[in-house]
């Protein structure tokens, strides 16, 4: 069952709507489309994860996963607002957090959005990502690969093991990118 048809339709057109206002400003590397690449990977993780897991709490995490920090009590309202149970709204949250790349998530459905969030677009995409939201910063290339080579190389870590794959390639990929791409400019 695909992640995006467990909520009744109606229920995701409320979320979208909530939602949609929170991205429209963001860049193309964060905005909605971020949160359907992302969703794309958890769709494949939980095909493979051999318990139950809360394809809702997956589905509503990842929506608040761009703007969770700013906007939690908002969030929080909103799905008071949607009748959903106190237990639930707080799960919802704790994964929304637990996505993030610098979080350390403790729940599985924490660990799967977490590290669909890590893996989305797969192994070239940590490059074209950071080079497309440098750009957007106003970053130098120079800039934008000394951020690479500090934040994200050899840093961060996936918990499931179809996810560890594809992060190392990732990796691997993204370190001989920056090798040839300093040779190319520098040499």
């Amino acid at each position: 069952m695909e992640i995006s048809t467990i909520v009744e339709p109606r229920d995701l057109q409320a979320l979208l709507e909530f939602v949609i206002p929170y991205y429209e400003s963001k860049d193309i590397m964060h905005d909605l489309t971020h949160i359907e690449r992302v969703l794309k990977y958890v769709q494949k993780l939980v095909e493979n994860v051999d318990v139950d897991v809360n394809k809702t709490v997956l589905l509503y995490g990842a929506y608040f996963h761009g703007f969770i920090y700013e906007n939690k009590n908002k969030i929080k309202e909103w799905l008071c607002s949607q009748e959903i149970s106190e237990d639930l709204i707080s799960l919802i949250i704790k994964v929304a957090f637990e996505s993030q790349k610098q979080e350390t998530a403790e729940t599985l459905e924490g660990k799967i959005l977490h590290d669909a969030h890590m893996i989305e677009g797969g192994k070239t995409f940590l490059i074209v990502k950071s080079l497309i939201t440098g750009s957007v910063r106003g970053q130098t290339l120079e800039q934008t690969i000394s951020y690479i080579e500090t934040n994200l190389l050899n840093k961060g870590t996936c918990y499931l093991e179809d996810a560890k794959h594809i992060f190392k390639e990732q990796q691997l990929f993204a370190k001989e990118f920056i090798k040839d791409l300093k040779e190319g400019l520098y040499k």
